[in-house]
């Protein structure tokens, strides 16, 4: 019998673990900040936090609605909530009516269309290439910010995916660059994303060509693909952060004039799928290049991108 006890409480260890590890590392770091939240506003109000209630969850809701959260805030913290849950081993019902009739009180009451971040779309990007191009005098470090901007944005990839690409992740091959994504957020198993960058007509901003010269310069052959500067622009080992990314784009945007405030890392992508859009690209092909699993997001950009182009308004002469 005690076998038997001893046998199911490692089994039990052994699932969270499994659970723990389907997430990426940077996923559960955002699940427990919003936890760390959610446990602050219990402790202040002197409710429990860890296993809490669904009618707690939607006093919490309610008390972020006040404080103007956006609606995909108000979603992401009652997830976060709901996987710490799962993860210490505790059922937790985040589809409770108490939950979601509060989250539809409050989408009719303040609506819940949201103004985020811009997507950097083509011009801008251009520009960005550019004022790297004619302002960053060491090479390495062009090529490399360059490089990273490139592929970000040609490959609809997160800022995060950007940073964990390593020297074997890559493929250079006589139509393009083939890139292996071996873990991502929306990829739950683990089966890895394979995504194809041709050459661009334009070698000045072909992401295939900039980061061939920057492997060539940087004699990366293994290892992280982007790294750290040391003092004096030596190259380090340790791979970048992506808050590095997203400060990169906004310094380039400055640099370039473009007021940066309403720009994040998720720019290029965002950027990517709606230029991809605009440019009549199906909604399969973006979703294979993003690895969106639901079309609710790309439809979102396809919305965005098609909002003058097929303009009612544009049939009226005046």
């Amino acid at each position: 019998m005690n076998d038997l006890v001893d046998n199911i409480k490692a089994i039990k260890e052994e699932t969270l673990l499994n659970l723990k590890s389907s997430k990426a590392d940077n996923t559960i770091r955002a699940y427990k900040s919003d936890f760390n939240d959610f446990e602050l506003f219990c402790i202040k109000n002197e409710f429990k936090s860890l296993p809490t209630q669904p009618k707690i969850i939607s006093l919490y809701i309610t008390y972020l609605s006040k404080k103007d959260a956006k609606m995909s805030t108000l979603k992401r913290r009652i997830v976060s909530i709901g996987v710490i849950h799962k993860m210490k081993g505790h059922y937790l019902d985040t589809k409770h009516p108490a939950i979601i009739e509060n989250i539809m009180g409050i989408k009719r009451r303040k609506g819940s269309i949201q103004k985020g971040k811009k997507p950097l779309l083509i011009n801008n990007l251009k520009k960005i290439i550019n004022v790297i191009d004619e302002n960053i005098e060491d090479e390495i470090k062009r090529l490399r910010d360059r490089s990273i901007i490139l592929i970000g944005f040609s490959g609809g990839f997160r800022r995060n995916e950007i940073v964990s690409l390593d020297y074997n992740d890559l493929d250079f091959m006589q139509e393009g660059l083939k890139i292996t994504l071996r873990k991502s957020k929306t990829d739950q198993f683990g089966e890895g994303l394979i995504k194809g960058l041709p050459y661009f007509d334009n070698n000045q901003y072909c992401p295939v060509i900039s980061i061939s010269k920057w492997l060539e310069i940087s004699k990366i052959n293994s290892g992280p693909l982007f790294r750290r500067f040391k003092k004096g622009l030596g190259l380090s080992d340790n791979r970048l952060t992506d808050q590095t990314v997203a400060l990169l784009i906004k310094e380039y945007l400055n640099l370039a004039g473009i007021d940066n405030k309403n720009y994040s890392g998720h720019s290029l992508r965002s950027g990517f799928a709606t230029s991809a859009a605009e440019s009549g690209a199906e909604e399969r092909n973006i979703m294979a290049m993003t690895g969106h699993k639901s079309t609710e997001m790309v439809r979102r950009y396809i919305k965005e991108a098609n909002l003058f182009k097929n303009n009612a308004l544009n049939k009226i002469k005046i």
